[in-house]
């Protein structure tokens, strides 16, 4: 399924499930939150509770650290300004120096990840779409049983998203540094 202008997506990410077996999505930011843009399911996968068109708080999603990590930090102080700006959950941060620790754990590792802050029992990692500008457009994710994966099955995962995330980016116009 899809939602809007998102067809340069559809294909990395039908071939992010194919690849990977597991059930794959495209998010962008939206205020605060991650809207769910792409929601492509694994043969004989688990359902989620993701799906085109929802929201889900930016701070507990995979998708949404990508994307924040790679945030200015002043947008990161204009969006989450104190803990009052926090949804209040059992899971993510509720203080900006909890999220700013959170998004440095998200530069230093390279990607983004969460162990059931969405869904008890399921994982996911994630990577930032750049655009021409490298502001994160959008992010690609896989989500999966994390009882199933294993740490060299993540790091497939992992390679495997980075992979799908650098192929849309540089259709997005971006070009990197190094």
């Amino acid at each position: 399924r899809r939602y809007g202008g998102t067809g340069l997506g559809l294909a990395i990410v039908r071939q992010l499930v194919d690849r990977t077996r597991q059930n794959a999505h495209l998010a962008a930011l939206h205020g605060r939150d991650v809207l769910y843009l792409i929601e492509e399911r694994a043969a004989g996968r688990p359902m989620l509770i993701t799906d085109v068109g929802v929201r889900l708080p930016a701070v507990v999603t995979a998708s949404g650290l990508a994307m924040l990590a790679r945030l200015p930090s002043a947008q990161i102080r204009a969006l989450f300004p104190n803990a009052a700006a926090f949804v209040e959950t059992d899971h993510g941060p509720a203080t900006p120096t909890a999220l700013r620790q959170l998004l440095s754990d998200v530069r230093n590792r390279g990607h983004a990840t969460e162990a059931g802050s969405v869904t008890s029992g399921f994982s996911s990692v994630a990577q930032a779409v750049l655009d021409h500008t490298s502001h994160p457009a959008a992010a690609i994710a896989v989500t999966y049983v994390g009882a199933e994966v294993d740490r060299e099955g993540e790091t497939r995962l992992v390679t495997a998203v980075n992979t799908a995330a650098a192929q849309l980016s540089r259709r997005l116009g971006f070009r990197s540094q190094a």
